[in-house]
């Protein structure tokens, strides 16, 4: 899941990115509006949420909310706000977020927060993904083979997760790094190549049998 952070506060930014990908999240901040505001138009497929702050310089997170929905973009909005009067709340939920916290908060609250949005996505998503003899448990953070579990590193997970949402489809590198490194990965860098480098390896069965294919000159592939 990726995750962008739209604050000004450089100090919660920062600490907020350090504990959500501690947690597996890919995360990009911007702290301007009006920036914030084109990326989300022009990346609307490569964030899985966005946790905005209410007063931002050039654009506040209201006109924010709504020039992106406005646009027909749905992807799910946490505000961060100062504010406490119910008609600020109503003016939020009116405005197109989906949810909003009140400064200061806790990490823990957040994370919930977050978790309650991405489980309710326009489409319904499976929490238990199969693929062949692969089963993943995605609330868990568990991956089995033939019954067995098989031990992950955060990104390897990610990786997995997106393919197995994916099977049979042709993935490209570019893909990948949108959705599970920010938005400063160079598209020639080969942090994707060896990450799936190690996810193969782990995932190889007594056979050597390799389920995941390389298309070359495009990406990889899930077989099932």
């Amino acid at each position: 899941m990726k995750i962008l952070i739209v604050e000004d506060e450089e100090k919660l930014a920062e600490a907020l990115s350090r504990g959500l990908q501690a947690h597996g999240y890919a995360v990009d901040i911007i702290s301007d509006g009006k920036k914030a505001q084109t990326r989300i138009s022009m990346h609307r497929d490569d964030y899985d949420l966005v946790i905005l702050d209410l007063m931002l310089p050039s654009m506040d997170g209201l006109e924010i909310c709504k020039s992106i929905r406005d646009l027909e973009i749905v992807i799910p909005i946490l505000v961060l706000t100062a504010r406490n009067e119910t008609e600020n709340k109503v003016n939020l939920l009116l405005s197109g977020a989906d949810d909003y916290m009140v400064k200061p908060f806790s990490f823990a609250e957040l994370l919930a927060r977050i978790k309650a949005l991405l489980r309710r996505p326009n489409e319904m998503l499976p929490e238990i993904l199969k693929a062949r003899d692969i089963e993943m448990d995605v609330v868990k953070r568990r991956v089995y083979r033939e019954g067995k579990e098989v031990p992950l590193t955060l990104k390897e997970f990610g990786l997995l997760e997106y393919f197995l949402r994916h099977p049979d489809q042709v993935v490209n590198r570019e893909d990948l790094l949108a959705h599970l490194w920010d938005f400063n990965y160079a598209s020639f860098s080969n942090v994707v190549d060896v990450h799936i480098k190690n996810l193969r390896k782990k995932l190889s069965d007594a056979s050597g049998e390799d389920v995941l294919e390389t298309i070359r000159g495009v990406g990889y592939r899930l077989r099932t």
